[in-house]
């Protein structure tokens, strides 16, 4: 059956539909990963937002129950140039289609996704519609209708967990705040057999510190940062007591409780092979990103953050650390899910942190 992919600004893609028959509205990005289709539709800080897949071919090897990074699909929809539903993979269970149908979510394929993703990088991130399955659209109406719509807000509250659940270990005990937490960060803490307890991201800071954690993990999440005005408070109130470790929105939570500011980005960082200079080091690694907001690189002079890591790209903020708190954080996604692990020791720095810190005896101070 017909879809049709309508944006804003009156572009109209048709293609074929497939997965959910029913149609959706968000915002239309693009991620440039060649593999990892399963971890960038699991990822939840794609909530609300038509996701769509720059490699033109998906599904070639299906779906498996070990690399999904959040158990609930959020995205608004999938846009793909071709779909396979034959994989050819040991690991697979099902295929792309099977999943987007049995988890409701929308998908078109048949378009021509690089013309797309030129349009998206010209233009910035757009609202789009999916029609329904089979629908003849109305142009007109539609565009005036997305240009009238307003992107969500309350994309944290719908992908963090609503009540707080351990993930036991005997090694140091850490508090996850989940703003949309992607598996990935959970299995290198498990890894490295950290005692984890995952809490909603509304989680007062006083509750957090009452479990007398070694260290507090922010994990990533949708949106936008100054959406969760709660969350950048607790994260100020945290930060003189306890190590602490940010990832993607919880960079921006950190920067932004420090007295940085934000700002969103044309389209976005999307996909597995950004390259990120590591000025400690002066190391480049290769990294996995997925956001759309990033830190206003002159707001850090006037705070007491320093620069740790820029991306070779575009020089944006990829890592600060704070100059007198045992506090790090890094834009990108340091568990490679999906991508490359260049920066995964960032988790045993994270522990040598809180090690450190509990030795000298500056924990809970």
């Amino acid at each position: 059956m017909k879809r049709y992919l309508i944006l804003e600004d009156g572009t109209v893609f048709e293609g074929e539909a497939f997965g959910s028959p029913q149609g959706s509205t968000g915002e239309v990005i693009f991620t440039t990963g060649m593999t990892g289709y399963q971890e960038f539709i699991s990822d939840p800080s794609n909530c609300a937002q038509i996701l769509t897949l720059t490699y033109p071919l998906i599904g070639n090897y299906g779906i498996n129950p070990e690399d999904f990074e959040a158990m609930t699909i959020t995205l608004a929809g999938v846009v793909v140039r071709e779909w396979t539903e034959q994989p050819s993979n040991f690991r697979s269970h099902r295929t792309f289609g099977e999943l987007m149908e049995e988890r409701q979510v929308p998908g078109i394929s048949g378009i021509d996704t690089r013309q797309l993703t030129k349009l998206l990088r010209t233009h910035g991130s757009l609202r789009g519609k999916l029609t329904a399955a089979g629908e003849e659209p109305n142009v007109e109406e539609i565009v005036a209708e997305l240009n009238a719509w307003s992107l969500p807000h309350d994309e944290v509250s719908r992908v963090s967990t609503q009540r707080p659940y351990p993930s036991p270990g005997r090694g140091c005990r850490v508090v996850v705040m989940d703003f949309g937490m992607k598996h990935g960060i959970l299995r290198e803490l498990n890894k490295r057999d950290c005692d984890v307890t995952v809490v909603p991201y509304n989680t007062s800071a006083e509750t957090i510190l009452a479990m007398q954690p070694d260290g507090v993990m922010l994990s990533n999440g949708p949106g936008d940062p100054t959406d969760i005005p709660e969350a950048i408070e607790t994260v100020r109130q945290l930060i003189p007591h306890v190590p602490m470790f940010g990832v993607c929105l919880g960079h921006q939570l950190i920067s932004l409780a420090s007295g940085a500011t934000s700002f969103k980005l044309k389209f976005g960082h999307r996909g597995a092979n950004h390259p990120v200079k590591d000025l400690t080091t002066g190391r480049t690694e290769l990294t996995s990103q997925n956001h759309g907001y990033a830190i206003d690189l002159k707001s850090l002079e006037n705070t007491d953050l320093e620069l740790t890591h820029i991306a070779l790209n575009d020089q944006t903020v990829e890592g600060v650390r704070h100059k007198h708190y045992p506090v790090f954080c890094v834009q990108f996604h340091p568990e490679g899910s999906a991508g490359p692990e260049d920066s995964v020791h960032l988790f045993d720095q994270f522990i040598q942190l809180m090690h450190t810190s509990t030795k000298a005896g500056t924990l809970h101070a």
